[in-house]
């Protein structure tokens, strides 16, 4: 290779060093190499011949800071410009002014093409329910993690559309519409926005990582940038004008923003100079891109999203007020005041609940036009049934029951919701409606969420009518996926022939094997635990006539919540306790008072009962919450309770082995079951007095209930703990509501 070659390979190289190849090492490696050889194949005097080693040197020891970098290079070309003519050199030593030239532009802060911002993408008109893929940015990668973000996992056949992209809401907002200047900052102020000009960015290595520090100028003043990434570097340069926006802080040198959202000057303003949204993410997909695709997706679906409450506009409220369609969703992501936040949010709520109110009419009067299996109410079987109780009949027990008879005498079919407390008892007033069905010559389906909550169904069925003469008695059977094949086949047959009365069971009664002779009743216990797709599966063994259709739940819903979301059924409420069940008390310790709530449970457990400890809610994650859960049980073994016995239960955990935790606890194997929310659906341990809940505070009121309804099944008075270190005053004031 001559020299004229290798000068060139030289320059090349040297421009790949000052613009921070993808390998710094490897390009300063074969500058160095290259001008050796050019040394050696030069005969040059005594003074090249340093300048040149020198230029070597200098090559060998390059700084890794960008800006330090650019300099040096600008050095070393400067000196092989003053000696090239020295070297014997031709032509092709031109190319070092041609690098010369784009340095000296650099230097004058104007921006190469290979750092200029991409113009936005041109985003044509598509239908609301095309795929997203059809945006800009959103990829086959991306796609899938749009799916993760809105279903909680990626299905492979699943399209993601354009309006489900735009129906993901932020879950916050930072407002950096305040343009502020830095010669008016005299201290920390807040979110800002700043416009300036970048005098300075060089990468820096700290201790652990290196980062970008960056000075940013707006004539008034300059304010320090960081940013924990030196890729930054690679699209900010000096001579930059960008708009920054961040938390102004008080740093060792002065006021700064650290990780500042940044835009250049010229360009679209998703993020800085307005209020921000900050949406929820998944791994791999961050901020800059969701505002990027949500932007697209408000362009392209502009003026073409259906609006459901155009034709019903007539019948509302002129009072509400309510925006259009897009006018909500551009006004969702890019609001320029919050109160149109909050306008945007009222408004799809509104149609959300709108368009669920018709479908629960709609399905209600569907079912009401069907034709149902009216019921013969023998009077003496209930008389029969109620002296065998081992227990008066509440008032409110026996008025329920009147409004449940009343239902299934008439030819359209029932569908109730039964709601009351733990242990108001509505085994019971079910019992007395599957034996109604049972006197009806009708076979029952009672389904329930869990295996462990339909084996405690199917003992208190047999326990109810244990005391029935043996003609009245109905046949029952469990029916759960832990049943075994031949057990299974059994069962099938049985339920055919017509020779089982009452089948009870989790959501396998729904599989298409299992076939009744004559079903004429449904009831759903932990009603909300199961979709409205499993409901009607069950209601679908009925032969084509429509069920009876009795739901339970013991989470107390207000009356208007009751209109929204049973909008289809009718609703009985169960609001008295049989005499003598003592009521749980509820306490509410503060973090200071956590010893006064151990001495409680020691207390308890000292008398032989036995105590859940239910881990806070960290994240939406089974794995994190499960690690929580074992590490917390380990910690009271080790720290507070080291004589009692404690064992973990977790939704990481195989189904059969949860069962076999929860039947040791029942057995009174070990005395504190540390849980996560797994425990939240309901199962009888009569001994367990206390439940205790650590970061109440995280926990909505339907749970906290949910738990607190897990004791109190015993003679002995029961407490549920709440344990709420960090609530704030909005949270302090909810679990106030359950203190009792």
């Amino acid at each position: 290779m001559n020299r004229d070659a290798l000068y060139t390979r030289l320059i090349n190289t040297l421009r790949r060093v000052w613009r921070g190849g993808r390998d710094l090492e490897t390009d300063r490696y074969i500058a160095v190499a290259t001008l050796r050889e050019i040394a050696a194949l030069t005969a040059t005097s005594h003074d090249i011949a340093k300048q040149l080693a020198k230029t070597v040197a200098e090559l060998e020891r390059l700084p890794p800071s960008e800006r330090d970098r650019r300099q040096q290079v600008e050095r070393i070309v400067s000196r092989l410009k003053s000696i090239q003519p020295h070297l014997g050199i031709g032509n092709d030593g031109a190319e070092i002014g041609k690098l010369n030239s784009a340095l000296g532009e650099r230097r004058a802060g104007r921006q190469t093409a290979s750092r200029k911002p991409k113009p936005p993408a041109i985003v044509h008109p598509l239908p609301p329910d095309a795929a997203a893929s059809n945006l800009p940015r959103v990829g086959p990668s991306v796609a899938k993690l749009l799916d993760q973000l809105i279903h909680g996992k990626v299905e492979p056949n699943r399209i993601v559309t354009i309006e489900d992209v735009l129906r993901i809401a932020p879950r916050r907002y930072i407002d950096y519409s305040n343009l502020t200047k830095i010669g008016e900052m005299l201290s920390p102020v807040g979110d800002v926005t700043i416009e300036g000009e970048i005098v300075d960015i060089r990468e820096q290595y700290g201790r652990s990582r290196p980062f970008t520090l960056a000075r940013l100028s707006d004539g008034t003043g300059t304010l320090r940038l960081v940013w924990f990434s030196t890729f930054i570097t690679k699209q900010l340069a000096e001579g930059d004008r960008i708009y920054a926006s961040g938390t102004i802080q008080g740093g060792y040198n002065g006021l700064e923003i650290v990780s500042p959202e940044w835009e250049p000057a010229d360009g679209p303003n998703l993020t800085t100079k307005r209020i921000a949204p900050v949406y929820p993410l998944t791994k791999g997909l961050y901020q800059k891109t969701m505002r990027a695709i949500t932007r697209s997706a408000l362009d392209a679906t502009r003026s073409k999203l259906l609006d459901w409450l155009a034709e019903a506009k007539p019948y509302l409220d002129e009072g509400l007020d309510l925006p259009a369609i897009d006018v909500a969703y551009e006004r969702l992501h890019y609001p320029e005041t919050m109160d149109e936040v909050t306008a945007s949010k009222r408004r799809l709520q509104f149609e959300n609940l709108f368009l669920l109110q018709l479908g629960l009419v709609h399905r209600k009067q569907t079912v009401q036009a069907s034709p149902g299996q009216p019921f013969t109410v023998n009077c003496d079987v209930l008389t029969r049934f109620t002296e065998t109780l081992p227990f008066t009949l509440t008032g409110a027990q026996r008025r329920v029951i009147g409004e449940i008879m009343a239902d299934v005498r008439k030819p359209s079919p029932m569908t109730r919701l039964l709601q009351g407390d733990v242990g108001s008892g509505k085994t019971a007033v079910a019992a007395l409606l599957a034996l109604v069905a049972h006197d009806n010559s009708k076979q029952t389906a009672f389904m329930a969420p869990t295996e462990l909550l339909a084996e405690q169904h199917e003992r208190s069925l047999e326990r109810l009518y244990a005391e029935l003469p043996e003609a009245d008695r109905p046949a029952i059977a469990l029916l759960t996926g832990s049943t075994r094949a031949k057990r299974r086949r059994e069962i099938d047959a049985a339920l055919s022939a017509g020779e089982i009365d009452i089948l009870v069971g989790t959501h396998a009664l729904v599989q298409d094997a299992v076939t009744f002779h004559d079903l004429a009743l449904a009831i759903v216990d932990e009603q909300h635990r199961f979709g409205v797709r499993q409901r009607a599966l069950l209601a679908q063994k009925a032969n084509g006539v429509q069920p009876h259709m009795l739901s339970m739940t013991a989470t107390p819903i207000p009356r208007t919540l009751n209109l929204v979301l049973s909008g289809d059924l009718d609703v009985s409420i169960m609001d008295e306790l049989p005499k003598g069940r003592i009521p749980i008390e509820t306490r509410l310790y503060r973090k200071a008072e956590r010893g006064d709530a151990y001495r409680l449970v020691r207390e308890q457990v000292e008398r032989g009962c036995q105590v859940f400890v239910i881990c806070p809610l960290v994240e939406e994650s089974d794995t994190i919450e499960a690690k929580a859960a074992v590490e917390e049980a380990q910690r009271l073994k080790d720290e507070v309770f080291p004589d009692f016995r404690i064992d973990v239960v977790h939704g990481k955990m195989a189904s059969k082995k949860k069962d076999e935790v929860m039947t040791s606890f029942r057995d009174h194997e070990f005395d504190i079951l540390v849980s996560t929310s797994v425990i939240e659906v309901g199962i009888d341990i009569p001994n367990a007095t206390v439940m205790m809940i650590e970061g109440a505070e995280r926990f909505g009121l339907s749970q906290l209930h949910q738990f607190r309804g897990r004791v109190g099944r015993g003679d002995a008075q029961s407490y549920c703990v709440l344990l709420a270190d960090d609530a704030t005053a909005g949270g302090d004031a909810r679990l106030e509501t359950m203190v009792t």
